[in-house]
């Protein structure tokens, strides 16, 4: 036989045993910037009419910044906050209240509170469509449990555009 022969029965011999995920290139969904713009625009709203000075990063899966809104006479150190807030949404895959919590009550979590980057505060929440996460919203500047709900408020106003991913 002949080595190509040989090399064509081997790999068909192993191809019922190669996972299926195996492949040469991953397609993955991308958070558009319009989408990141309208969850910004929506979870800023939403802060702004409840009277609360805020700002409000939206960022990709990778925790890099897609959209930034701040209020004019809103603290400095909101932007930062809301950054981290988004960054740690995304990269533990949850909201940053259920990270606070659970950080806070398993010893065996608190370390993940010092990972660069990462804050425990409510007010950072998770992007997803079909199960993937595609980034996350943070919001500072009022009080964590209004920074959820306006990060949620966000997602929300932007579920026209993220049905279209």
């Amino acid at each position: 036989m002949t080595a190509i022969v040989r090399l064509a029965i081997v790999g068909a011999a192993l191809g019922g045993s190669v996972s299926s995920h195996s492949q040469g290139v991953v397609t993955q969904r991308i958070l558009s910037l319009a989408a990141a713009k309208a969850i910004a625009d929506g979870a800023f709203a939403e802060c702004s009419s409840r009277g609360f000075r805020t700002a409000v990063v939206v960022v990709d899966r990778s925790g890099e910044i897609l959209a930034v809104l701040r209020n004019e006479l809103a603290h400095p150190m909101t932007v930062e906050m809301a950054r981290r807030k988004a960054y740690t949404a995304v990269l533990f895959r949850d909201a940053t209240s259920e990270f606070q919590k659970g950080t806070a009550s398993d010893a065996a979590r608190a370390a993940q509170r010092d990972v660069p980057g990462v804050l425990a505060l409510g007010g950072g929440v998770p992007i997803g469509v079909a199960n993937e996460i595609l980034g996350a919203v943070g919001s500072s500047g009022s009080n964590p449990t209004a920074d959820d709900e306006c990060a949620r408020a966000g997602i929300a106003k932007a579920e026209s555009l993220l049905g279209q991913l």
